[in-house]
């Protein structure tokens, strides 16, 4: 009985873990398969003004109304889509590579590199995330490519650190020490040993930071700093409906449930992931198994 229960005990914490992957990659992938479908079957330009069309309800024609100038307003957010996560992806690929880079160059470069790249690391967080990256873009000017460069540059330190603490215990392993004795080059040493222990961690927390990056956008372009008009963006979709709240909610709402369905999904993922990928999980699979 005892046995029955620990065994029962270590399944639930999986089955909530496997529902909030299965959960939060169908909204994601519903969310991707309508950023790369929908601008190709909408009958619409997204940037075309039909004035005679302005704010008009959600109908057949235009399942989420259109917005002051005409547009429609689903259309918009299936581009938008396309704009929003690719400006994620792209800046979340860029702080993987540098925060991955930097953590295994203080891992591994002996304590002078290690304590001047953490001590910038420290510097990096010390500032608030969304702050410094408003800095920047407003430094930069507004474009998306300037947005993705601020975005890039205030959030690798997070990768920093965790590669660095999981180096940190994974060198300490017999057989990366015994890699060390039969004088295994460094670069093979990260590329076979090191790596391979990386990506779990890494992994989840890129999955995390998705979502947060897609926020931050949408932000900085409703503040004018990201996506100029008339460039189909969820956050200037939400600056340009701001003073119709009252007469035509729906040009606000839409996008406004695209980037909380976002953020929800791969929120739902990255913890999912987190769980699965977790050793203690692991243990429990091999210990059923056996």
């Amino acid at each position: 009985m005892v046995e029955r229960g620990r065994t029962l005990l270590a399944s639930r914490p999986l089955g909530r873990t496997n529902a909030a992957v299965r959960l939060g990659g169908a909204i994601a992938g519903v969310l991707v398969v309508f950023a790369l479908v929908g601008p190709s079957v909408s009958p619409y330009d997204p940037t075309a003004q039909l004035l005679e069309a302005r704010l008009e309800g959600p109908s057949l024609a235009h399942p989420l109304g259109t917005d002051a100038l005409g547009r429609d307003i689903a259309t918009r957010l299936a581009y938008g889509a396309r704009v929003s996560l690719a400006l994620a992806v792209a800046a979340t690929l860029v702080r993987l590579v540098i925060g991955t880079t930097v953590g295994l160059l203080a891992a591994t470069g002996g304590r002078l590199v290690d304590t001047v790249l953490m001590r910038l690391v420290d510097v990096q967080l010390a500032f608030p995330g969304l702050v410094l990256a408003l800095v920047i873009a407003g430094v930069l000017g507004p474009s998306l490519r300037n947005v993705v460069i601020a975005l890039s540059l205030v959030g690798w330190a997070s990768y920093a650190r965790v590669v660095r603490g999981s180096v940190l215990s994974i060198r300490e392993r017999p057989f990366v020490r015994s890699a060390k004795l039969h004088g295994t080059p460094w670069h093979r040493l990260v590329r076979r040993h090191l790596l391979p222990h990386l990506v779990s961690p890494v992994l989840v927390l890129a999955t995390l930071n998705v979502g947060t990056v897609v926020l931050a956008v949408a932000g900085l372009s409703y503040l004018g700093l990201g996506a100029q008009p008339p460039t189909p963006e969820w956050g200037t979709m939400i600056a340009n409906g701001r003073n119709y709240l009252r007469a035509a909610p729906w040009i606000v709402t839409a996008p406004g449930v695209a980037i909380m369905l976002t953020v929800i999904s791969f929120n739902l993922l990255g913890d999912g992931l987190r769980d699965a990928l977790d050793p203690d999980h692991l243990e429990d699979r091999q210990r059923r198994r056996t």
